[in-house]
């Protein structure tokens, strides 16, 4: 685990490898074992310095999360971070200089061990990444990083780095003052070797008397101005919702004013506040080891053979169509991008001409990156182009004749063993399949909008869809660095099914005389990236509409409208208010990129005198969900309460500190859940009824999660 070598130079090199890890983590026994090696050479007479380096690609990921899962004993968290803040302040005043040869990435915990030491050399590895991403999963940086970044490069440079939990490349760490020099990685240990020899200063700025924080002091008008409309603008921002940021504002505000040791207490205390809580359990939950399985393709057939692809085809240039396409071209993939008309397709292309061209200007592509992957899209109105290709994704007009139209088409031209995805949001792909001469083929994958930049694809299963097409199209996901979450066949999916209570639940509220500010607010204050009126202009009510009317045409006698369904009616067959791309729905859009509520709502549905409180409208706009996910995991649509959670995060925005859409479940408790639903069931009508699944859970005392 810990290599210790002193050479003949008096120079002691530690040396990081984890043997049964892929990468460096400090968990108990690693923080047992680095303890061990810092003083170990601290009370070596013959060490005059010490190189602290890692044998594998990267120095640190940071901390050992799966310790802090389910873990609610604030005195365990306390007294892991007051172990390592113990360490880190052996090497500052050990007498002895320490150096960190971060030779690749060192995140979290193992950024605040290179934070510790008295000099930071990085290597020069473009794929490195340096910083203190905490916040990301509800925490914040619990061995120092709240106390040294400050005291490092100032209050007001490292309030950012800190809330935002931003990554740096090695450069960027160098401009930021976080690391004190970049070398080729061939050069790192020679050159920690002579910073020790020529250099070699073992006292920190924070243990010299008469220390003050660089630039601003906490205690003045500029520092003032820093930290506290800072902390009244989080609160907006986060709407209480996430605590993670408002505890690193407080560990800097009081840190900064008290010596290290006393701020590196408070610091402690916050942390051990934060683990213990729901937001960060699930966070650390969903977003980190829900999200990490899915994109190591947890579901992914594995009998299957792996694929690379090297030549996709697109079916239709419209905005999903050029999406994809984009996506495609980007991550280095041949794209047929194919439309009716050379109008349309040329059309398409031009979107991703437009994205690159906005990567270049914010630096995110080079020039000859910018011509290599324009240069792989080619525009076609014939089928016969698509030859060659190894998946065809359809994104057609929606429906079902449409897309049966062209997926008769495309397989009379494509290999034997190529596949055929298509990219519907509600058509069930069974019947999508129908119209295909080989089924087995023939996979859903519904990328979302737009594709080039939203990182979830839905991958759906149909009646006869084989093991090969399911582990094919995840494949791709995975090459387009996207993230696959794998479901069964049903109307609308998981995501359609579960989003499209969330727009009705609006569309009803506002049907019952709830004031539209009060919805949209009340969805904005739970944490949702827009409220439900907004998202259905989003989404087009023109769509909605088609949807609707399909689904009807269908089901036949066996549709059963929903409550907001009569709203969709009115505004898109009765006042012609389409959604935002007609400028005018729920709200009105103008040419600026501003937007309203249409005034004219409130005589279309007049508000109510007595309004709902808040928190009504936010349990009714969040509960709807949990209770369509439960049927959905119920009927096996979703296939377990990971995939919901990682779906409904990336999919629709549901919020992160509630963990998902069922980890909000599971924190609510399922028997409390299932009484309050009940209670809106009498309230509001049988849509919250609670299914099967999660009664029986309660009965016998189960839970959605293990913790």
């Amino acid at each position: 685990m810990i290599d210790y070598e002193v050479g003949d130079d008096g120079i002691a090199t530690i040396t990081l490898d984890m043997a049964d890890r892929p990468m460096n983590v400090l968990n108990d026994e690693s923080a047992d074992a680095i303890g061990i090696a810092v003083r170990r050479a601290i009370a070596d007479d013959k060490v005059s310095g010490v190189i602290v380096t890692s044998l594998k690609n990267d120095f640190m990921a940071g901390a050992d999360l799966t310790v802090l899962l389910g873990e609610r004993d604030p005195q365990v968290h306390m007294g892991r971070c007051r172990q390592l803040q113990q360490i880190w302040r052996e090497i500052e005043t050990g007498g002895k200089p320490f150096v960190a040869a971060i030779n690749g990435t060192a995140l979290g915990g193992g950024f605040e061990f290179c934070l510790a030491c008295h000099h930071r050399i990085a290597a020069d590895v473009p794929r490195s990444l340096i910083g203190l991403p905490e916040v990301s999963i509800g925490l914040l940086p619990g061995s120092g990083g709240t106390q040294r970044l400050p005291r490092m490069i100032g209050i007001a440079k490292a309030l950012p780095l800190l809330l935002e939990g931003t990554r740096h490349s090695p450069a960027q760490a160098l401009e930021a003052g976080i690391v004190e020099a970049v070398v080729p990685p061939d050069e790192l240990l020679d050159a920690a070797r002579t910073w020790l020899q020529e250099n070699g200063n073992a006292v920190k700025p924070w243990d010299e008397r008469g220390f003050k924080v660089p630039g601003a002091q906490v205690q003045s008008m500029e520092g003032y101005m820093l930290l506290v409309p800072g902390i009244a603008k989080m609160r907006e921002k986060t709407q209480g919702n996430y605590p993670a940021p408002l505890a690193i504002m407080s560990c800097v505000y009081e840190g900064c004013q008290v010596a290290i040791d006393t701020g590196l207490k408070i610091e402690a205390r916050q942390f051990a506040h934060l683990a213990v809580g729901d937001a960060a359990q699930n966070m650390i939950r969903s977003l980190f080891f829900s999200m990490g399985d899915a994109n190591r393709l947890k579901r992914r057939p594995k009998e299957s053979e792996r694929r690379t692809f090297e030549k996709v085809g697109v079916l239709g240039a419209g905005m999903m169509g050029s999406g994809i396409a984009c996506a495609a071209a980007i991550t280095g993939l041949e794209v047929i991008l194919l439309d009716r008309s050379t109008e349309l397709a040329e059309r398409g292309r031009a979107y991703s001409e437009a994205t690159f061209d906005r990567n270049v200007a914010r630096g995110r592509m080079t020039e000859a990156e910018r011509e290599a992957a324009l240069d792989r899209i080619f525009p076609t109105t014939s089928f016969a182009d698509l030859a060659g290709c190894e998946i065809v994704i359809e994104a057609v007009f929606e429906d079902q004749a449409v897309k049966a139209d062209a997926t008769a088409r495309t397989e009379a031209v494509i290999d034997e063993d190529a596949i055929v995805a298509s990219n519907t949001s509600t058509l069930p792909i069974s019947g999508l399949a129908e119209a295909s001469a080989r089924p087995d083929s023939f996979v859903g994958m519904h990328f979302f909008s737009p594709a080039e930049r939203m990182n979830l694809v839905e991958v759906i299963r149909g009646e006869k869809t084989s093991d090969n097409a399911i582990a094919a199209a995840m494949d791709l996901t995975k090459q387009l660095r996207k993230t696959p979450i794998l479901v069964n066949d049903s109307r609308g999916f998981f995501t359609s099914r579960v989003i499209g209570t969330y727009l009705n639940e609006g569309r009803t509220l506002l049907m019952e005389g709830v004031s539209p500010a009060l919805i949209e607010n009340a969805a904005r204050l739970a944490g949702f990236p827009v409220g439900p009126l907004a998202l259905c202009d989003e989404v087009s009510l023109e769509l909605e509409h088609r949807i609707y009317s399909q689904t009807k045409e269908a089901l036949g006698d066996g549709f059963n409208p929903r409550t907001g369904d009569s709203v969709i009616v009115t505004l898109v067959e009765k006042l012609n208010r389409p959604g935002r791309k007609a400028g005018k729905g729920f709200y009105d859009y103008r040419d600026d990129g501003n937007k309203r509520l249409w005034p004219g709502l409130a005589e279309v549905y007049e508000p109510a005198s007595e309004q709902p409180d808040v928190e009504t409208v936010k349990k009714q706009l969040l509960y709807i969900q949990g209770v369509e996910a439960a049927r959905c995991l119920e009927e096996g649509v979703v296939l377990g309460p990971e995939d919901a959670d990682v779906a409904s995060i990336l999919g629709w925005g549901f919020p992160s500190y509630l963990g998902g859409v069922l980890s909000m479940v599971h924190t609510v408790g399922i028997e409390p859940f299932i009484i309050e639903c009940n209670e809106l069931a009498e309230s509001c009508g049988p849509r919250f009824s609670p299914p099967e699944i999660l009664r029986g859970m309660a009965a016998s005392s189960k839970n959605l999660f293990a913790t």
